[in-house]
């Protein structure tokens, strides 16, 4: 009688293949980071998860973009420093300059359109951002106190009276 398990692949060849791909993704972006810039009519598509670990995007840009975003390489980036595990890029955001660090462990897709080439990577781990909970603010015994404004509290204002009938 012979063992039917399946075998296991202690190697990890999937992984192997996708950590080799997004090597990649990271010659493109130091051949993108040198003083010519990215050759031809070559662009870069660069899908990554906004809460992967090591994911460095300012608060309001991980605001609007809360799971995944995609970044456009191709005229208009700045400083783009290619790492051995992760780059980094500035980009305008509504004319605001903002600087993104993305480690290739986060891209989910890279394509480059003008030749229609695609990488696709397993989605990676996302980490939960903890929430630490509010305390209340340090009362400061120096801190002066705002005068009284002969006011008890809020005032409730009823809306009817706005109101069309």
């Amino acid at each position: 009688m012979t063992d039917q398990t399946p075998p296991v692949d202690e190697m990890h060849y999937e992984q192997l293949a996708q950590d080799a791909l997004r090597g990649v993704i990271r010659l493109a972006l130091e051949r993108a980071a040198m003083p010519e810039g990215i050759p031809g009519a070559h662009h870069f598509y660069i899908t990554f998860k906004t809460r992967a670990a090591g994911v460095s995007v300012p608060p309001d840009v991980l605001a609007k973009y809360p799971d995944e975003m995609t970044v456009v390489l191709q005229h208009q980036y700045w400083d783009l420093a290619v790492e051995p595990d992760l780059f980094s890029v500035m980009l305008k955001f509504g004319g605001a300059p903002k600087v993104l660090t993305v480690p290739y462990s986060a891209v989910v897709r890279f394509y480059d359109p003008s030749v229609q080439f695609l990488l696709q990577f397993d989605e990676p781990e996302i980490v939960e951002a903890e929430i630490a909970p509010l305390s209340p603010p340090a009362r400061d015994p120096e801190a002066v106190a705002p005068p009284p404004s002969g006011d008890d509290g809020p005032k409730v204002v009823s809306l009817d009276r706005f109101r069309k009938k």
